[in-house]
C-alpha cells in the first residue's frame, strides 16, 4: 500500500472538516444579515464615514471612522459573528481530537478560539454607544495585542506536547 491510499482517510476527514466550516461560516454570516436589520446599509455607511485621521498625541495618521461612536449596530454584529465563530471553533477543536488532526490543526483552531472570542471581548469592551478616536486605537492596539496572545497559545500547545512526548 502506497503512502497516498494511507493518507486518504486523514485527507478526507480533514476536507470534511473544511466544508463545514465553510457551510457554516455561510450560514453565520447570512443569519447576522438577517438578524441584524439594514445591516447592509450599516456597512456602507461605516465604509463612508472613514477618513485618515491623526492618532491622538502622536502625529501618526491612520484610517479611523471620523464619528467612531456612529455605528454601534455594525459593532455589535461584528462582536456577535466573533462570538458565535469561537463558540464553534470550540466544537472544531473537540472534532480535532477525536478525528486524531495533527497537531498543527488542534494549535491552529485553539488559537482561532481565542482570536474570535477574544475580538468579541474587545468588541463588546471598546466600542459602544460613545467612544472616541482614542477609544478606536486603542481597540486595535487591543487586537494587536490579542494577535499576540492568539499566537502564544498556538505555541503552548507545540510545547506541551512536546513536554509529553
Amino acid at each position: 500500500m502506497n503512502k497516498s491510499s494511507r493518507d486518504f482517510p486523514y485527507r478526507h476527514k480533514e476536507s470534511i472538516v473544511s466544508a463545514i466550516s465553510a457551510g457554516v461560516f455561510f450560514v453565520v454570516v447570512g443569519a447576522i444579515f438577517v438578524t441584524t436589520p439594514d445591516l447592509f446599509d450599516k456597512i456602507i455607511a461605516f465604509f463612508r464615514d472613514l477618513d485618515i485621521v491623526r492618532v491622538p498625541n502622536t502625529e501618526i495618521l491612520l484610517p479611523a471612522p471620523v464619528s467612531p461612536g456612529d455605528h454601534p449596530v455594525l459593532y455589535s454584529a461584528v462582536a456577535q459573528f466573533g462570538f458565535i465563530w469561537s463558540l464553534y471553533q470550540l466544537v472544531i477543536l473537540a472534532l480535532r481530537f477525536a478525528i486524531g488532526s495533527p497537531l498543527n490543526k488542534k494549535a491552529e483552531t485553539l488559537s482561532n478560539v481565542v482570536f474570535w472570542f477574544g475580538t468579541s471581548y474587545l468588541i463588546r469592551t471598546f466600542l459602544g454607544e460613545s467612544i472616541s478616536a482614542t477609544t478606536w486605537f486603542a481597540f486595535w492596539s487591543a487586537v494587536i495585542i490579542l494577535v499576540g496572545v492568539s499566537l502564544l497559545a498556538r505555541a503552548a500547545i507545540f510545547a506541551v506536547a512536546r513536554a509529553l512526548q
